[in-house]
């Protein structure tokens, strides 16, 4: 762990405290994470204005040091009408933070006792409206007047203005990592009791979204204009991602859809702090079964990704044989297990060349009916590539454990290759990790595609076809480990060693009883009784 994340997780540790004395964890996510975010536009401001400031030569460098400095020069020239327009031009922002609604003057107010939450909610407002295509209703779940934040108008004013405090020393600039990702997978690891199922509903744990974008990356890296795709993409973790392994990161287009539009938001806040163009991105607030999206612009995708809710219910209408998502396999997914339908969407949205990963539950492997017969489909198609078996116990919000199963359309060959990575974790609570290790050993037995004994097994149609299409992991990676001999004369020996030195322990126990001595007849009775247990 960092000093960056140590600040990150204390800071955090921090405002959860003062929050959850009025509400659950699952509830003040929201606004820690919300005003996180306004916290990295505003502090993204000051630096910015204090940049085109030195540039332009109308301040020196030693005189926007500071954050108090940055505030009072982002103020003077903003409220200047003969300097306003130039800076707002040499800043070149997608949205615009009036000085007096920065966090840094917020946070004065605080300090003078003159915070109102009306100011906070106009800031907000100002935000969106300042480019409603990006940042359009991105606030609309923090509620600054909910009861949760306190039962009068002064404990709500007073309750938020402590959690400013607190995330005050944060400086996003510095952390390395995703911030609101790992903000949510600190949250969620912390206090995931208290946030039930709604603690990983939506979120995929880093070191699993690390080894699926590297594989659904591998042998993309140099590609400029690369395209990702993820339908269920919850915080857009996973999208992101793609940029660790894609040189040309500015490049790459960004489509994802979610169907909980305070998820949604989550992922659009993570875009705008990873700095992805309004260009770039793609989302959308759908139903991704209920209707197929994109449809009417670029609908196919060099990498598709996705760690879907598993064993979904969906409608499974009749009208869906005839979507072309699902019109090739003759039957649906079964109402009560959406799994094989999120599968077929995103199947439908990758290019020939490109490369899906899916994260689903064992029993897409194996269960029957119209299961069994679109993944019998899939093989015969040759689509179905690799099988990776992930261990017990990496998601927040089940214990069950998941594969990563991963899909290409155009390939030589109809061989699956099998991995069990079920031993590839550390324990840890209340979740176990995938190591850094444990990654690179997955990745490189996906990428070598050869045999290794009681890890990693090629299997070729014809077994699979023997198999009856049941794609168990089990039944081609034999990870079974014999019990060691016994060698019965040294057990013996060992008895009869334990025998000798439980009976002379025995015989020190009566000796020391034998000394016990009392008045009372009625003890001395039972004492006697009890010496005769051991003659």
């Amino acid at each position: 762990m960092t000093n960056e994340e140590k600040n990150l997780e204390q800071v955090l540790w921090d405002s959860a405290n003062v929050m959850r004395q009025t509400m659950g964890a699952a509830d003040y996510m929201d606004y820690a994470l919300g005003l996180i975010f306004y916290k990295h536009l505003s502090d993204k401001t000051l630096e910015t204005a204090a940049q085109a400031l030195t540039d332009t030569g109308e301040m020196e460098e030693s005189e926007v040091a500071t954050e108090e400095q940055r505030q009072a020069a982002y103020k003077t020239y903003y409220d200047d009408p003969d300097s306003h327009d130039d800076l707002l031009a040499s800043m070149d922002m997608d949205y615009t933070i009036k000085p007096d609604f920065t966090f840094t003057a917020f946070l004065k107010e605080i300090k003078d006792k003159t915070f109102q939450l009306e100011h906070l909610e106009q800031a907000f407002r100002d935000l969106e409206q300042s480019n409603a295509e990006l940042l359009g209703h991105l606030f609309d779940d923090v509620d600054l007047h909910s009861n949760k934040l306190g039962p009068t108008p002064q404990k709500q004013n007073d309750l938020i203005a402590d959690v400013m405090q607190a995330l005050a020393p944060l400086n996003l600039d510095s952390h390395s990592g995703d911030v609101l990702g790992d903000a949510y997978e600190y949250l969620i690891g912390n206090f995931a009791s208290d946030m039930g199922q709604k603690a990983g509903e939506f979120y995929t744990p880093q070191s699993v979204s690390t080894l699926l974008t590297h594989i659904v990356t591998s042998g993309y890296e140099d590609k400029k204009g690369f395209s990702a795709y993820d339908p269920a993409m919850g915080s857009g973790s996973l999208l992101l991602n793609v940029r660790k392994y894609i040189q040309s990161a500015d490049s790459i287009e960004y489509y994802g859809q979610e169907i909980k539009t305070s998820t949604y938001n989550l992922a659009r806040m993570n875009m705008i702090i990873h700095g992805v163009s309004a260009t770039n991105q793609h989302l959308h607030n759908a139903d991704t079964l209920d209707k197929d999206w994109p449809a009417d612009e670029v609908t196919d995708f060099d990498a598709v990704m996705m760690n879907p809710p598993y064993s979904q219910k969906w409608s499974a209408d009749k009208g869906f044989l005839n979507d072309p998502r699902f019109s090739d396999y003759g039957v649906l997914a079964p109402k009560s297990k959406a799994d094989y339908a999120f599968l077929l969407h995103g199947l439908y949205h990758l290019k020939s060349t490109g490369t899906m990963g899916i994260v689903l539950p064992h029993g897409v492997l194996f269960r029957g009916a119209a299961e069994s017969k679109i993944r019998q489909k899939l093989l015969e198609k040759g689509m179905i590539y690799a099988v990776i078996g992930l261990p017990a116990g990496i998601f927040y919000s089940t214990g069950i454990p998941t594969i990563i199963m991963v899909l290409k359309k155009d390939r030589p060959g109809r061989d699956v290759l099998f991995i069990d990575g079920s031993k590839e974790f550390v324990k840890g609570k209340p979740q176990n990790t995938l190591t850094d290790a444990n990654i690179g050993r997955l990745y490189n037995a996906y990428k070598d595609r050869k045999d290794e004994e009681k890890f990693c097994h090629v299997a070729t149609f014809e077994e699979i076809k023997d198999n009856d299409f049941n794609l168990n992991i089990p039944r081609y990676v034999d990870t079974f480990e014999p019990e060691p001999d016994v060698d019965l004369g040294e057990l013996n020996e060992e008895m009869a060693e334990t025998n000798k030195q439980i009976e002379a322990n025995e015989k020190e126990l009566l000796a020391m009883l034998k000394e016990l001595t009392t008045t009372d007849t009625k003890k001395a009775k039972d004492l006697q009784d009890f010496l005769h247990l051991f003659e």
